[in-house]
């Protein structure tokens, strides 16, 4: 049996968990997750996990932050005034807002602080800054 390897295509189930035991995404009651290796379609410390497992096998993997979304970026974090929101956005904590740049690249935004005249405003991923644990299960292998 063939293990995976870079180039090849590859099904994957997974479930991603945080230190404290949460689950953040599952594939479960999915299809499961689809990728080519090498492509970079997934984060680093994903695809590399599933190098060398052949089908069937399941494992857990650890992943840095520096492998994942990165470490947590206090420059994207930022404060303004309430007035300067969307008149229609009636702002709450954890609420996504989108910020369009000029060259119309979209940033979506983290809502993360609420005061009277202010809000503070997150552009890091949700998970940046995290360490990741995936239980894996490889379903398919399409060689390259």
């Amino acid at each position: 049996m063939s293990a995976a390897k870079g180039g090849d295509t590859v099904k994957v189930h997974y479930t991603g968990r945080l230190d404290d035991g949460t689950v953040f995404d599952s594939s479960a009651g999915e299809d499961p997750l689809e990728f080519t290796i090498g492509d970079r379609d997934v984060i680093p410390g994903f695809e590399d996990g599933v190098l060398g497992m052949t089908v069937g096998d399941t494992k857990t993997i650890t992943i840095e932050s520096k492998d994942a979304y990165g470490p947590h970026r206090p420059d994207l974090v930022m404060e303004i005034a309430r007035d300067q929101l969307p008149d229609d956005v009636e702002p709450e904590v954890g609420q996504l807002l989108e910020f369009r740049q000029p060259d119309g690249v979209v940033i979506p935004l983290v809502l993360t602080e609420l005061a009277d005249d202010v809000v503070t405003l997150d552009a890091n991923h949700p998970l940046a800054g995290k360490e990741l644990t995936f239980d894996l299960e490889l379903m398919e292998i399409t060689t390259a």
